[in-house]
């Protein structure tokens, strides 16, 4: 069954390099409405809880340090099947593979810093929404 919310992250690179408003502009223009956004920072213990999923995976440690680097924007996003549609939006992981107009091909740097985290299903939007809003704070 697919829902109508999905989870996305503005990444510390993306947020650094001041683009924030673009890739906003970006989503909205797509179709998507924000239903919950919120300027944060993880810590490393709240970004090794977030990926806590890829702890035995080589990449962990390098991912937690980047994510917990600097300020992050999280969302929640809706539109009708709106984790996969957002997965076409933000492209492939790594920008250089990733299709163009994507905001990954426009605002990444690297398969590591790319710009933006897109929920991978909609059991999973569901989690990482959990993770970073209250009822309270949703629309």
């Amino acid at each position: 069954m697919t829902t109508n919310r999905t989870f996305t992250m503005i990444k510390p690179d993306a947020v650094a390099n001041g683009h924030i408003g673009a890739i906003l502009d970006h989503i909205v223009k797509a179709g998507f409405t924000i239903k919950a956004m919120k300027l944060t920072a993880l810590t490393e213990k709240t970004a090794g809880e977030f990926y806590a999923v890829h702890k035995e995976r080589p990449f962990y440690k390098d991912l937690v340090g980047f994510m917990s680097s600097g300020p992050i924007v999280a969302a929640i996003l809706e539109k009708d099947n709106a984790v996969e549609d957002f997965r076409k939006v933000i492209g492939a992981t790594d920008p250089k593979k990733a299709d163009a107009g994507t905001i990954r091909q426009l605002f990444a740097d690297s398969i590591e810093a790319n710009a933006v985290h897109g929920s991978d299903s909609d059991e999973n939007a569901q989690i990482e929404g959990n993770f970073f809003f209250s009822a309270f704070e949703r629309v």
